[in-house]
C-alpha cells in the first residue's frame, strides 16, 4: 500500500484519514506537484475563492493549491509558482493540474536564480511565498526574499517580491512561520550565513521577526514605485525592477493605478522585485544551524520554538522590543536535524517535531515538574509561574486567581520574587516559654473574608493566626510539644510555615534554645558559657543552674552580659600562685587563687582536684582570703606522677566547693616533668633548661639525668668526652664540598660546643648548624684537600679529650673511564652506563651525572666500577658527560654523548594478532637505531572491571574501589629487535582470553608512540585460531599419508591474525612446508619419505603447527606403505586400468537393466551418487594438491585484485557491451553524422522528440505500434529498447514507470495463455528493456561485491587450464569442465619455464614464466603477456600479433620463432603448428617478445569487440592443406571408421571412460572453491540485497496478488527469468562484460557448464540424475541441491524483508540519473529512434490520432513537427 500512495496521487480526509476523498492510478504529466528530488524543495498553500467562469459545484468556490518548486535539472518546462486545481475536479478536469487558465509565474529563465522555496502562507487577501535565492540583479550573492500574490489573481499580475535582511549576514532563510508579536502577525524567520557565494548553509544562524504590515508596507512601496515612477525612488535610485529575464519593464502610469489595480493587470509590469531590503535586528542567534520555528502566544507574550540540525528545540521569549532569552533547550533526536514542519497541537500544549526517522511529540513547557515556587521562577519559562494558594508551577491559565495580584508570580515580572516571610519576631525564644510569635510577610495574596490562613511549627498541627496587612500573629507551641534538644547542641532550628489549607504558602525559620544545655556542653566553665552564650541566659550560681528565667530560687543570680555590661561576676579560680612547673615524684604544694567566690558559705569543705591521664586526684585544701574579693586555697602535699616517658606533661586543675565544681581559666593547668626522660647522656642533660632543675648525677648503678634535689652524690660539673659511633660516608673527593655525618654522644650541649673542633683525616671540618643535634650528632662540610689520604674523625671540646672514630675516612680521586651506549634520542631514556674507578666516593646522594647542561638521572645502584643513569630530553648534538662527586666534577675524557633526532615509526603492519601473541609486526620508520631498548606495550583491563564500570556510576565509587580499579590496569611488553635504521621487529605480547586490550604502543626509549596514531587504524587482539585433530574421528590413531600429495589441517579463523608467510608446520624433524592457508584449512606439504620423530616416546612423526607463540600439536602421520614399494609395471597398470573400467560398465549394465523399472528409479539414482562420490574420494588427494599449486598462486594475485587490480570496465563500456552485444560500432561510441548546415535543426527536432518521449502515452503507444508491424524482427525489438535506455536515462524514474505499466500489459497477456512462460525470453521490447534497467542497477554491485569472485573464477580458470595442453586449432584442452571441449588422447607434455627479457625503462629484467614444450608459438606469447602485464586490463597490453618471439642463446644466437615458417612439418594433407618442441628450445632458455616490423603478419590494430578470441592462426590454412596442433580434428579415434549402428555411437558418445571423467571432476574440485564464492556473492542475503532486486520482486509479488496467482512455482519462474536467467547467467557466461579479460573458447567452455549449473539451481523441479544424464549435471550432482536452497532462501529472504523500498528505489535511480547520464549518446540514440519512427510514420501518426487523450495532447501533430524539422518532412501542417 505504502508503495502504491506514493505512486499515484491521492487525496484523504483529515477528519478521518482512511476516507480516500480523491486518487488517480495514472497521473499526467501536468499532475505531478513536488519535485521527485530530494536537492529541490517544494511548498504549498491551499486558498478557497470564488471561480470566474464555472457556476458549478462548491456554490462557484473553486480550491487551488498554490505551489513554489525550486529549480531543478529536470524538465525546464516547471514555472517557479503554479495554480493546481483542487476542487471541484468534474471531467475531464484533473485533481492536481496544472490548467492554463489557473495561472503560473511566467518566467523567462529560472534555472540560474537557483530558488530553494522554504514557506508558504496565506494571510489576508494575500498568498505569500519565502525563499532564497541568488540575486541576479545585483552582486550575484544569495538572498532571502518574500513575494506576494493576490488570492484572486489567477494572472498573477500582482507578484512582487522583496529582500529579507537579517543583520550579522544571515541570508539563507531555513524555516519560516506566520505569528504574531505584541498582537499584530509577524513573520519568523530562521535563517543561516551562506557559505562564501554558495547556497550552503553554515552552522551560524539566527531568528529574525519581521511585522507583516511592515512588509506589506515595502510590498505596495516596490509596486507603486515600477507602476508609476518607473522602478526610481525620490533621490532617483533605482528601488523596484522586473525580475527572471521577463521582457517587461518598469513604467510611469498614473498615479492612482495602484489604488485602482491593487491586483494588478494586463497591462501593469510584472514579476516586480524590490531593490530596498526590509531589515531586522536578530532576535536570536546560535551556532548549530537552525533548521526550524514556529510560535505560540502565552498569557499575551510570544514565544518561538526553534529546532536545529542536530537535533534539539530551543524554547525562545521575545520580549516586546523584538529583543529575545533563550529559556530552555530539549534533546527531540540527537544528531538528526529537526524538519522545517515543526506545529504546535491544536490545544497549544505540544510541539510535533520531525526529524529523519522520528515524530516527536514535545510538551511545550513542563511546570508541573518544579515543585516549589523558587525552582519554578529560577526556570524562567514564561509558561510557568508560581499559583500561590494552590501551591503548584502552573501555566496562567491553569490558576483560578490568576487575575487577582499576587496570587500567580511570574518570573518575568517586575519583582521575580516568592512570598517570602522577612522577619520573625521573636526570632529565638526558650524552649520552655511560649509567646506570641508575628511574621512579616512580602507578596502574601489577598484573601477572602470568608478563607483564613494558619501557622505550623516543624510537624506541630497547625494554629490559627492573625493577619494584619503584611503582618500574621500566631502563638508558639507549648513547651512540652517541642522535640527534644540534638546532641551536642544548646538550640534548634524550626521552620514555620504558613498555610492555606494544605498548601504551604511559605515558611520562615524560628530557633528555640536550651539554657542548660548551654551549661551542660561547658563543664570546665558552666558559669561564663552560661553568661556569655548569645541566647539570653543567666547564671544561678547556688542552685548551679543556667536559666533562661530572670530570677534564682536561691535569689543569687549572674545576669547575661548583654544584660549587665561589665567583666562577668562569675565565681572563678583564675591562676596558679605556685610554680607552675612541678618534678615527678617529689612531693609538691599547689596553691590556687580564685575571685568572686563570697556567695558560697565557708562550711562547704574545700577540694584542688588535679587530673592526670583520665584520673582526678583529690587533695584537701585551705582558703584564705587576701583581697574583698580574692581568695587564696593551698592544697595538700602531694607526689606528682605519670607513666609517659616525656619531659613535660600538662595536667588541669580546678577546685570543688561541696558538691559544686567551680569555674576555671580556660587553660589553667600545671606542668609535670621527668628528667630523666629522654636525656640519656651527660651533654643533654645539662642542655635541659636551667629552671628545671635537671643535674647529671653520676649514682649507681648508673649515672642519669634528675631532678637537682634528687641526686644523692655531688652533681657532674663537666661531661666525659665525646664518643663517635658512626661516620657516613668514609669517603671524599680531593675537592671537598660532601657533607660527613658523625653519629654518637657527649656531642656537645649546643652547636657552639663543637665549632672548629671536628677534623676528618687530619682537615678541619667545619660543622653545619642545620644538622646538628644536641650531644648525639654532627654535620659538617669535607673541606679540599692537596693529595689522597686517610685517617679517623676527631671531635674536641673545650678541655676534655677529642673523641676518635674507630672507622677511617679516605680522601680519594674518583675517575671516569667511557660510557656506552654513545649516542640516543632527544627525548631521552636512553640508559648510560659510565664506567670508572672509585666512584663510590662520597654517598650516592651526593652523586650527580650531567649530559651537557641537562641531569642525567641515575637508576641502578652505584658500584665502584660503573654508574648507571637515565638519560632527559635535549637539543641534537655532542654533549660532554660529566659527574659531581659533592663539588668535585670528572668529565669522560675524549668521549661526548651524540643526541640524536627521535626515532619516527611511519608503518606498523600487521595491524592485528591473536590472543597467544608472539606475531612478529614488522616496523619501519626512521632512526629506529638510536633507541636503546625498544618495548611494544599492550594496556590491557579485565573485563569483570569494565563491567562493574558500567553497572556503577563513578560518584557512587567509593576512594578505596577507585584504587582498586586503577591497579587491574596491567601492561604487557615485550622487546624488539631493531634490524637497521629504518627497520625493527617486535613479537606480540601475549594477553589472556578474559581481558580487554585498551591500548598499543611502542616505547622507544622516553618517546612512546601510540599505534592509532601511525596510521589512524586501531590494533585489534582476536581469539587464538583453532585447530582440529588431523584424525577427527579418533584423535589417538594415526592419519594416513599418501606421498606426493598434501596434508589439510582443518580448523577455524585461520587466517583472522595470520598470514601463510608467518606459519610454520614441522612433521617430526622436518619442515612440512606450508603452500595454503585459508580461515578454515591450512594445507602443507611433508617431505617424500616419513621424518623421524622427535618425541621418544613414539616412532611416528607428529605434526606441529607454529604461529607466533602458538604451537600446536595435532596427532601423528603415518606414511603409506605402498609408497615404498617398487613402481608397478606398465601393463599392470593397463590391466588394472582395464580391470576398473570392466567393473564401472558393469555397473552400469546393471543400471541398465534396471532402468525400465519405476520402482528402481530412486535406486538408480542413489547409486550413480555413490559412484559419483567414490570417483571424487578417489581423486581427492590430487584435487587438494592441484588447489594448493592454485591458491598459492591466486594468493599472489588477491593482493592485486584487492586495490586497483580489478580489471573493470567503466560503465560506458560496460553498458555498450550489454545493451548492444556483438555490434563493432554501437551508438555509445557514434557521433552525429549531419551536415552542419542542418545539424541545429535536426538537433532541435530531436531535443522536440526527446519532450515526447517524457510523455508516457506517447512512449506506450509507439512501442505497442512498433510491436504490432510484422517487419519488426526480434533484433530490432531490442535494438529499439536498449535505444530507449540510452534515451531516457537521465530519467531513470521515468523509464522505471514505463517498464512497469508495459509489463503489467506483458502480464496481462500471458495470465490469459500460460503465465509460466513469462519473461522466459526476450521477445518484446520490454523484456529487453528490462534486461537493461537490471543492468543498470546492478553495476555498483558488481563493482562492490560480486566483481572480484568473478574475476577469481575467471582467473582460476585461467591457471588450470593452462597449466594443461591446449589445442589451438580445435579449442580442446586436457584441464576443463566441458566433456565436448575435453583432450582426451594422452598427450605427452612437460612443464618448462622461459627466461624472457622485459624492458623496464631503459634496465632489462628476466622474467621466468611458465609453458608448456606443446605450446603453440602464440600460446606461448599469450602466456608471456599475462605474466608480464599480470594485473593489467586486457586492452591496455600489446596484441600477441604485434610481436614476435625471439630465441636468444649466446652472444649472437637470434632466432625468430613462429607458428607457421618453412620448418613447418607437412605429412600428406595435414600441416602441424610450430610449437617449442618443434624448435627444440631447452627448458630454461632466453626469450624476447619483440616488435613485428612492418608488413609481416596481421597488423597491431586488431580489436575484439566483446574479448573473445577465435583460437586461429597467423595467416588462413593453405589451399589443401589441413592445419593441426595436438588432434587431427577429422580423425576422431574414437569414432570407428565404419560407423553400422548409429545407436551404438549415441550410446558410446554417452559413456565417458571413467579416467576422462576423473579428469572432469579433478578440475571441478580444484575450482570449487571459486564456483562457491560467486554463487555465495550473487545469492548472499547476509548483506542487503541489491534494492533493484527487492523492488522488482515486490513488483511480482504484487502481480501475482493482483491476478490471484497463487501457485508459488509460477512467481519463483517470474523471479528466475527477470534476474538469474536474464541478467546473471549472461555475465557468468560472459565476465567480458564486466571485466576487461579475454575469453578464449577453452575458458568459454569451462563457463558454460557453470552457467548451465548456475541455471539448474534456480530451477523448481527435482534435480535427479541418472545413466543418460549430461555430463555437467553428473559433475555437479551434488552440489546443485545445495545451490538450490541459496535461490530459495534468496527468494523468501527478500519477500519476508519489510517491503516499501519505493521512495529507497527512487532515490538511487535519481542518483544513477545523475551518474550516468553523461556517458550516453542520447542525440544518437534519438536520431536511431526516429529511423524507425520514419519507416513506421503513417501507422504511428494513426495511433495516436486514434487515442481520445492523444488528441488532447495534440501528440500526432507534435510528431509531424518533429519529423518537419529532423529532415524537412512535408506534413499536413
Amino acid at each position: 500500500m505504502e508503495n502504491e500512495e506514493l505512486e499515484r496521487s491521492w487525496r484523504r480526509s483529515l477528519s478521518n484519514i482512511s476516507q480516500l476523498i480523491y486518487q488517480t492510478s495514472n497521473p499526467v504529466d501536468t499532475q505531478y506537484v513536488a519535485a521527485n528530488d530530494p536537492r529541490v524543495s517544494t511548498v504549498g498553500v491551499v486558498i478557497t475563492t470564488r471561480s470566474r467562469q464555472e457556476g458549478g459545484g462548491g456554490g462557484g468556490l473553486l480550491r487551488l493549491l498554490l505551489v513554489g518548486r525550486g529549480s531543478s535539472r529536470g524538465p525546464g518546462d516547471i514555472p517557479p509558482i503554479t495554480t493546481r486545481r483542487l476542487f471541484p475536479v468534474a471531467l475531464p478536469r484533473r485533481a492536481f493540474s496544472q490548467e492554463e487558465e489557473l495561472g503560473k509565474l511566467v518566467v523567462g529563465s529560472y534555472s540560474e536564480y537557483n530558488n530553494h522555496f522554504v514557506k508558504a502562507v496565506a494571510h489576508g487577501n494575500h498568498v505569500y511565498f519565502l525563499f532564497s535565492r541568488r540575486d541576479m540583479w545585483h552582486k550575484k550573492e544569495y538572498r532571502t526574499y518574500a513575494s506576494r500574490l493576490c488570492s484572486s489573481d489567477r494572472s498573477f499580475y500582482s507578484y512582487v517580491e522583496v529582500p529579507l535582511l537579517c543583520h550579522g549576514g544571515y541570508n539563507l532563510a531555513q524555516g519560516a512561520w506566520l505569528g504574531s508579536h505584541a498582537g499584530d502577525p509577524a513573520l519568523f524567520v530562521v535563517m543561516a550565513a551562506g557559505q562564501a557565494s554558495t547556497p550552503v548553509a553554515t552552522g551560524r544562524s539566527a531568528l529574525c521577526v519581521y511585522g507583516m504590515a511592515e512588509l506589506d508596507a515595502m510590498l505596495l512601496r516596490a509596486q507603486e514605485v515600477c507602476y508609476t515612477e518607473g522602478g526610481r525612488g525620490l533621490g532617483g535610485q533605482e528601488e523596484a525592477y522586473i525580475e527572471y529575464a521577463v521582457s517587461s519593464k518598469c513604467l510611469k502610469l498614473p498615479k492612482d493605478s495602484l489604488s485602482e489595480y491593487p491586483c494588478g493587470g494586463e497591462h501593469t509590469p510584472n514579476p516586480i522585485a524590490s531593490a530596498v531590503p526590509l531589515p531586522a535586528t536578530p532576535t536570536f542567534t546560535s551556532t548549530t544551524q537552525l533548521t526550524a520555528v514556529t510560535t505560540a502566544t502565552e498569557a499575551g507574550h510570544t514565544i518561538a520554538f526553534l529546532g536545529d540540525k542536530a537535533g534539539r528545540l530551543h524554547k525562545v521569549l521575545v520580549r516586546p522590543d523584538w529583543s529575545g532569552v533563550l529559556y530552555g533547550s530539549v534533546d527531540v533526536d540527537g544528531g538528526s536535524a529537526v524538519s522545517a514542519d515543526l506545529l504546535l497541537d491544536e490545544s497549544q500544549q505540544h510541539v510535533y517535531a520531525l526529524t529523519s526517522s522520528r515524530l516527536s511529540k514535545v510538551p511545550v513547557s513542563s511546570c508541573q515538574k518544579h515543585r516549589d515556587c523558587r525552582s519554578c521562577l529560577s526556570a524562567r519559562d514564561p509558561y510557568c509561574g508560581w499559583c500561590v494558594l494552590e501551591g503548584r508551577c502552573s501555566r496562567k491559565h491553569e490558576c483560578r486567581r490568576h487575575l487577582l495580584s499576587n496570587h500567580w508570580l511570574w518570573s518575568f515580572g517586575p519583582t521575580n520574587q516568592c512570598v517570602t516571610v522577612q522577619s520573625l519576631q521573636p526570632a529565638n525564644q526558650s524552649k520552655h516559654e511560649q509567646t506570641q510569635v508575628t511574621l512579616s510577610v512580602i507578596q502574601l495574596p489577598a484573601l477572602t473574608e470568608a478563607e483564613s490562613l494558619s501557622c505550623v511549627f516543624g510537624l506541630l498541627p497547625p494554629q490559627p493566626v492573625v493577619v494584619m496587612g503584611t503582618s500574621i500573629t500566631c502563638q508558639s507551641p507549648l513547651p512540652e510539644l517541642l522535640p527534644d534538644m540534638p546532641t551536642g547542641s544548646d538550640h534548634m532550628i524550626m521552620p514555620v510555615s504558613l498555610m492555606f489549607g494544605h498548601v504551604t504558602i511559605t515558611t520562615g525559620n524560628m530557633t528555640f534554645y536550651d539554657c542548660v544545655a548551654v551549661s551542660r556542653l561547658n563543664q570546665s566553665s558552666q558559669c561564663l558559657a552560661c553568661v556569655s552564650s548569645v541566647w539570653r541566659c543567666n547564671w544561678c550560681p547556688l542552685d548551679q543552674l543556667c536559666s533562661h528565667n530572670q530570677s534564682c530560687l536561691s535569689q543569687h543570680i549572674i545576669l547575661n552580659q548583654r544584660d549587665s555590661p561589665g567583666p562577668p561576676s562569675c565565681p572563678v579560680i583564675f591562676a596558679l600562685q605556685s610554680s607552675a612547673l612541678v618534678p615527678m615524684s617529689l612531693s609538691s604544694i599547689v596553691v590556687l587563687q580564685g575571685r568572686n567566690l563570697d556567695v558560697y558559705s565557708d562550711e562547704a569543705p574545700y577540694m584542688c582536684v588535679v587530673e592526670i591521664e583520665g584520673i582526678q586526684i583529690n587533695l584537701t585544701a585551705r582558703v584564705q582570703k587576701t583581697h574583698e574579693n580574692t581568695h587564696t586555697f593551698t592544697c595538700s602535699p602531694h607526689k606528682f606522677q605519670y607513666a609517659v616517658s616525656q619531659l613535660r606533661y600538662w595536667a588541669p586543675v580546678f577546685l570543688r566547693i561541696g558538691q559544686w565544681r567551680v569555674d576555671a581559666s580556660p587553660g589553667l593547668s600545671m606542668q609535670l616533668y621527668d628528667c630523666s626522660a629522654g636525656q640519656s647522656d651527660c651533654s643533654q642533660c645539662r642542655a635541659v633548661p636551667e629552671e628545671y632543675g635537671c643535674v647529671w648525677c653520676p649514682g649507681s648503678p648508673a649515672p642519669s639525668c634528675v631532678y637537682n634535689q634528687s641526686c644523692s652524690n655531688a652533681p657532674a660539673d663537666t661531661c666525659p668526652p665525646p664518643q663517635i659511633t658512626r661516620v657516613l660516608p668514609v669517603t671524599g673527593p680531593l675537592e671537598g664540598g660532601v657533607l660527613v655525618t658523625i653519629t654518637g654522644s657527649n656531642l656537645g650541649m649546643r652547636y657552639q660546643d663543637v665549632v672548629g673542633g671536628v677534623t676528618v683525616a687530619g682537615v678541619q671540618c667545619p660543622p653545619q648548624p642545620d644538622g646538628y643535634e644536641i650531644s648525639t650528632r654532627v654535620v659538617c662540610e669535607l673541606q679540599p684537600t692537596g693529595q689522597p689520604g686517610a685517617g679517623p674523625v676527631l671531635v674536641a671540646m673545650g678541655t676534655t679529650p677529642p673523641g676518635r672514630s674507630s672507622q677511617t675516612f679516605t680522601y680519594q680521586d674518583p675517575q671516569l673511564l667511557d660510557l656506552v651506549p654513545a649516542k640516543g634520542p632527544v627525548s631521552g631514556g636512553t640508559r648510560l652506563t659510565i664506567r670508572g674507578r672509585q666512584l663510590l666516593t662520597g654517598q650516592t646522594s651526593d652523586l650527580r651525572a650531567y649530559l651537557g647542561p641537562e641531569p642525567c638521572y641515575i637508576v641502578e645502584e652505584v658500584s665502584d666500577t660503573q654508574l648507571v643513569c637515565q638519560t632527559g630530553s635535549s637539543r641534537t648534538g655532542d654533549v660532554l658527560v660529566r659527574v659531581l662527586f659533592g663539588k668535585a666534577e670528572r668529565t669522560v675524557p675524549n668521549v661526548t654523548f651524540r643526541y640524536l633526532d627521535d626515532p619516527v615509526i611511519s608503518d606498523a603492519v600487521p595491524a592485528e594478532s591473536f590472543y597467544a601473541g608472539g606475531r612478529v609486526v614488522m616496523v619501519t620508520g626512521s632512526n629506529l637505531d638510536v633507541v636503546q631498548q625498544p618495548i611494544i606495550s599492550v594496556w590491557v583491563e579485565p573485563v569483570e572491571v569494565q563491567r562493574v564500570k558500567r553497572k556503577r556510576r563513578l560518584a557512587l565509587l567509593t576512594a578505596k574501589q577507585q584504587l582498586v580499579f586503577n591497579s587491574t590496569m596491567a601492561t604487557v611488553s615485550e622487546r624488539c629487535s631493531v634490524l637497521s635504521a629504518t627497520q625493527m621487529t617486535c613479537p606480540t605480547p601475549a594477553v589472556t582470553a578474559d581481558v580487554k586490550v585498551k591500548d598499543v604502543w611502542f616505547q622507544l626509549d622516553n618517546v612512546r608512540v601510540h599505534y592509532e596514531t601511525i596510521k589512524g587504524k586501531t590494533f585489534m587482539y582476536h581469539p587464538n585460531p583453532q585447530f582440529f585433530p588431523l584424525n577427527r574421528e579418533a584423535p589417538e590413531a594415526p592419519y594416513r599419508f599418501k606421498p606426493g600429495g598434501v596434508i589439510a589441517v582443518e580448523g577455524l579463523d585461520l587466517t583472522r591474525a595470520m598470514s601463510r608467510l608467518e606459519v610454520r608446520a614441522r612433521l617430526g624433524d622436518r619442515e612440512c612446508e606450508v603452500k595454503t592457508l585459508d580461515s578454515t584449512h591450512l594445507y602443507c606439504e611433508p617431505p617424500e619419505v616419513q621424518p623421524v620423530s622427535v618425541d621418544q616416546n613414539n616412532e611416528l612423526p607428529g605434526l606441529k603447527v607454529f604461529m607466533g607463540n602458538l604451537q600446536v600439536e595435532l596427532g601423528w602421520v603415518q606414511y603409506d606403505s605402498d609408497s615404498l614399494l617398487p613402481p608397478v609395471p606398465l601393463a599392470v597398470q593397463v590391466g588394472l586400468a582395464a580391470g576398473a573400467a570392466a567393473i564401472i560398465l558393469s555397473v552400469l549394465v546393471v543400471i541398465l537393466m534396471y532402468r525400465r523399472k519405476s520402482k528402481q528409479a530412486l535406486r538408480d539414482y542413489k547409486k550413480v551418487l555413490l559412484q559419483l562420490e567414490t570417483l571424487e574420494i578417489n581423486v581427492g588427494d590430487q584435487c587438494r594438491k592441484e588447489f594448493t599449486d592454485l591458491m598459492t598462486e591466486m594468493m599472489d594475485l588477491s593482493s592485486d585484485v584487492g586495490g586497483p587490480g580489478l580489471p573493470l570496465l567503466d560503465y560506458r563500456t560496460y553498458a555498450e557491451r550489454v545493451f548492444f552485444p556483438g555490434q563493432q560500432v554501437a551508438p555509445l561510441s557514434r557521433q552525429l553524422d549531419l551536415p552542419d548546415s542542418r545539424r541545429p535543426t535536426v538537433e532541435q527536432g530531436l531535443q522536440q522528440l526527446n519532450n515526447l518521449l517524457n510523455n508516457r502515452l506517447f512512449l506506450t503507444r509507439f512501442i505497442h505500434t512498433l510491436e504490432a508491424q510484422q517487419g519488426f524482427s526480434q533484433r530490432d525489438r531490442g535494438y529499439v529498447a536498449s535505444l530507449l535506455t540510452m534515451a531516457l536515462h537521465d530519467k531513470l524514474e521515468y523509464f522505471t514507470e514505463v517498464m512497469k505499466t508495459l509489463l503489467q500489459d506483458l502480464v496481462q497477456q500471458y495470465v490469459a495463455k500460460n503465465p509460466k512462460l513469462m519473461l522466459r525470453r526476450t521477445e518484446t521490447v520490454v523484456e529487453k528493456m528490462l534486461t537493461n534497467w537490471m543492468s543498470i542497477c546492478l553495476y555498483s554491485f558488481l563493482k562492490e561485491v560480486a566483481g572480484e569472485p568473478l574475476y577469481m573464477l575467471y582467473r582460476a580458470i585461467k591457471y588450470q587450464v593452462d597449466k594443461g595442453p591446449v589445442d589451438s586449432v580445435t579449442g580442446k584442452a586436457k584441464r576443463t569442465l566441458n566433456d565436448s571441449h575435453l583432450l582426451r588422447e594422452d598427450i605427452d607434455y612437460c612443464a618448462m619455464t622461459l627466461t624472457v627479457l622485459v624492458k623496464n625503462g631503459v634496465e632489462v629484467q628476466p622474467c621466468p614464466v611458465k609453458v608448456l614444450d606443446t605450446d603453440t608459438i602464440t600460446q606461448v606469447k599469450d602466456k608471456i603477456l599475462d605474466q608480464v602485464y599480470r594485473g593489467a586490463p586486457f586492452t591496455q597490453r600489446p596484441a600477441a600479433d604485434s610481436l614476435d618471439l625471439e630465441w636468444r642463446s649466446g652472444q649472437a644466437g637470434h632466432l625468430t620463432l613462429s607458428d607457421d615458417d618453412v620448418t613447418a612439418v607437412v605429412q600428406g594433407r595435414w600441416k602441424r603448428i610450430n610449437t617449442l618442441q618443434h624448435y627444440k628450445v631447452p627448458d630454461g632458455a632466453t626469450v624476447a617478445l619483440i616488435p613485428r616490423s612492418q608488413g609481416s603478419g596481421v597488423g597491431i590494430n586488431q580489436v575484439f569487440q566483446t574479448g573473445e578470441k577465435t583460437p586461429m592462426l597467423e595467416g588462413e590454412e593453405e589451399e589443401g592443406l589441413h592445419l593441426w596442433h595436438l588432434v587431427k580434428s577429422s580423425e576422431d579415434p574414437e569414432v570407428p571408421k565404419h560407423r553400422k549402428s548409429s545407436m551404438r555411437e549415441r550410446e558410446r558418445a554417452k559413456a565417458i571412460p571413467e579416467i576422462y571423467l576423473t579428469r572432469l571432476l579433478s578440475m571441478k574440485g580444484t575450482l570449487q572453491k571459486f564456483v562457491d564464492d560467486v554463487f555465495v556473492s550473487i545469492l548472499s542475503t547476509k548483506r542487503p540485497p541489491p534494492i533493484a532486486v527487492r523492488f522488482f520482486f515486490d513488483f511480482l509479488d504484487d502481480m501475482a496478488e493482483k491476478h490471484g496467482i497463487d501457485d508459488p512455482e509460477t512467481v519463483h519462474i517470474w523471479k528466475t527469468n527477470s534476474l538469474p536467467l536474464r541478467f546473471w547467467v549472461n555475465i557468468l557466461k560472459n565476465p567480458q562484460f564486466v571485466l576487461d579479460v579475454q575469453v578464449s573458447d577453452s575458458i568459454d567452455a569451462v563457463l558454460s557448464v557453470i552457467a548451465q549449473t548456475f541455471i539448474d539451481s534456480c530451477t523448481t523441479s527435482e534435480h535427479k540424475v541418472g545413466r543418460d544424464s549430461p555430463v555437467n549435471k553428473l559433475l555437479y550432482a551434488r552440489e546443485i541441491p545445495r545451490y538450490k536452497q541459496l535461490v530459495e532462501r534468496y527468494y523468501s529472504d527478500i519477500q519476508s524483508a519489510a517491503s516499501g523500498c519505493y521512495q529507497e528505489m527512487n532515490s538511487t535511480l535519481t542518483e544513477l540519473s545523475g551518474s550516468f547520464a553523461s556517458e550516453m549518446n542520447s542525440l544518437v540514440a534519438l536520431h536511431e529512434l526516429y529511423k524507425y519512427i520514419n519507416k513506421y510514420y503513417d501507422q504511428i501518426i494513426m495511433s495516436l490520432e486514434e487515442d481520445s487523450s492523444g488528441q488532447k495532447m495534440q501528440l500526432a501533430y507534435r510528431l509531424q513537427q518533429v519529423a518537419a524539422l529532423v529532415e524537412n518532412k512535408v506534413t499536413d501542417l
